[in-house]
């Protein structure tokens, strides 16, 4: 089964400093329809205004990871990290007992552009973690780069949940293939340009839920920037 969440059917926020799509129910966004995808529970576009941003606030028992598209992303948090995330960079918290942080945009004048993804935990209570790490343009391009995974494989950051998040750049003849097994779930976040998922083509800002597929196929990408997920079923 493939069904597609076209981006004009997300949630929507915009605050001014900030501008939110939501493809799960977040904040004052309820969708009954669309809580989570086995244990992933969020992915916001989010797009902040120069000067603007997220101030401190706390979570716990969740993996929340950040990937910048565009501009810069200041973070800070309560276990003493001072950062900044640039396009490239993926940042991962596990906020397990519970942290706090702020992420706001440094620019006097670009706006800041980055998914942000919650994926809930197989374990609660633990010690939080942070990890910040480059993956260049050029090992994502034509191929599903790892960049999070339960066991650190392929370099990738270790998150606690038995998932594992691809990233990918394809344009023209390029293509890549993600087998999935019995029982697991894919899904395909398009962040930006055309591409074709399974046959289906899809636009920036769609979504690609699968579920009973073998595979996850990408092909005829037109500059596309796309995330995929290999996660659990747990309904």
């Amino acid at each position: 089964m493939l069904s597609i969440r076209p981006a004009a059917e997300r949630g929507h926020a915009n605050h001014g400093w900030l501008d939110s799509w939501h493809s799960f129910s977040f904040a004052d966004y309820r969708d009954p329809q669309h809580m989570h995808w086995g244990p992933l529970r969020v992915i916001n576009e989010d797009r902040v205004a120069a000067g603007g941003g997220f101030g401190t606030h706390g979570h716990e028992d969740m993996e929340i990871i950040t990937y910048v598209l565009a501009g810069e992303l200041a973070h800070k948090d309560s276990m003493g990290n001072g950062s900044v995330i640039h396009p490239g960079e993926v940042q991962r918290m596990s906020a397990g007992s519970g942290v706090r942080h702020s992420e706001f945009n440094p620019s006097a004048s670009t706006p800041v552009h980055f998914m942000q993804i919650w994926i809930i935990p197989d374990v609660q209570g633990i010690a939080p973690e942070y990890d910040q790490r480059a993956f260049p343009g050029a090992g994502r391009r034509g191929q599903l780069r790892q960049i999070a995974s339960p066991d650190g494989a392929a370099d990738s950051m270790r998150i606690h949940q038995d998932a594992r998040l691809y990233a990918g750049l394809f344009d023209g003849a390029e293509s890549a293939r993600l087998a999935l097994q019995a029982g697991r779930l894919g899904y395909v976040q398009v962040a930006r340009g055309n591409v074709s998922v399974n046959g289906q083509v899809v636009a920036s800002g769609d979504g690609v839920m699968l579920r009973d597929e073998t595979e996850v196929r990408i092909e005829r990408g037109q500059q596309s920037e796309l995330l995929v997920f290999d996660l659990p079923d747990t309904r």
